[in-house]
């Protein structure tokens, strides 16, 4: 159940407990594809069993997002609507013009709906109230905002914002390589980009490969900076930073895969959970501290 990849925001008015929670997220349970539906969208409970919507670990808060789609390939609709046009054609004897293709189209989809393969997916969160993070598992912008909206929706008044720090990613990771000396508790790994300045700027990628050798050195001094950096954290947790602070590739190590496998009898998914929340905080709290520190928002300040 480890999170693969983190977009990091603030909680700044965080009232809820588990309980109020999953009686908001209810209201807003994920209903199955109907027949006419494309999409639905709604929260599933983040384990398997089908138990709350809300899932604890000591004070952390686990939430997913479900979402069904009905699998509809434009190029089914495509040929079926080309079917339907010519044996129009062949029939009446004219060839349909746009605005009839257009109708002919529309409603070859709405007969097709019900007959399309639904597949589900999620997207899950992870709140930490006293620590006042919200995570969200998430490989895309695109996703992070879809459940964002919907948390948004669910819980009236929340407020929350990206996090920020000091001192950009993109500055750090370049001088850390540039210095050749990675922060306290972390060290870098072998896969990192670079990126030029300007609208066709060249992009050079390294994928196990020493960063510590001068020509990574010559491509930052003739005007690149590390836009993501491979690292790993205390030796027990690996990760590549973005330069919009998104975590990606996370992995915990061997210490911790040793960790969870030293009770045979406990549940796999909370045992992930346990140490997930309790190593990641850690790492982000150090990771903050070595860009700086964290920006403090209006918001926040208001809250």
């Amino acid at each position: 159940m480890w999170f693969k990849n983190l977009f990091i925001y603030r909680l700044n008015n965080w009232t809820d407990t588990a309980e109020t929670l999953d009686d908001k997220l209810a209201k807003d349970a994920l209903a199955p594809c109907g027949g006419g539906d494309l999409m639905t969208r709604g929260w599933v409970p983040p384990k398997a069993d089908g138990l709350p919507l809300v899932h604890s670990c000591g004070k952390h808060l686990l939430i997913s997002l479900g979402m069904e789609k009905r699998l509809l390939p434009a190029s089914v609709i495509k040929q079926f609507t080309a079917a339907r046009v010519a044996d129009i054609e062949e029939r009446e004897g004219y060839k349909p013009g746009r605005k009839q293709v257009k109708e002919i189209k529309e409603a070859v989809t709405t007969e097709l709906i019900p007959r399309a393969f639904v597949i589900r997916s999620r997207t899950s969160a992870w709140l930490d109230p006293v620590g006042g993070w919200l995570f969200i598992d998430a490989g895309s912008a695109t996703k992070a905002e879809d459940l964002m909206g919907q948390l948004l929706k669910s819980v009236a008044g929340l407020s929350v914002t990206p996090l920020r720090t000091t001192v950009s990613p993109s500055t750090a990771m370049t001088n850390w390589l540039v210095d050749g000396d990675s922060p306290r508790q972390f060290s870098v790994d072998q896969d990192c980009e670079l990126r030029g300045r300007g609208e066709q700027a060249a992009t050079v990628r390294y994928v196990k490969h020493a960063l510590d050798s001068d020509e990574i050195v010559r491509h930052i001094k003739g005007g690149k900076v590390v836009t993501r950096l491979a690292m790993t954290w205390a030796d027990r947790v690996s990760f590549t930073l973005h330069e919009n602070l998104q975590i990606k590739k996370i992995a915990p190590l061997d210490v911790l895969k040793e960790t969870a496998d030293n009770d045979p009898d406990s549940d796999a998914f909370d045992t992930d959970v346990a140490l997930m929340t309790g190593e990641l905080p850690k790492l982000l709290d150090a990771l903050v501290q070595a860009l700086e520190g964290e920006m403090v928002t209006p918001a926040q300040k208001v809250a």
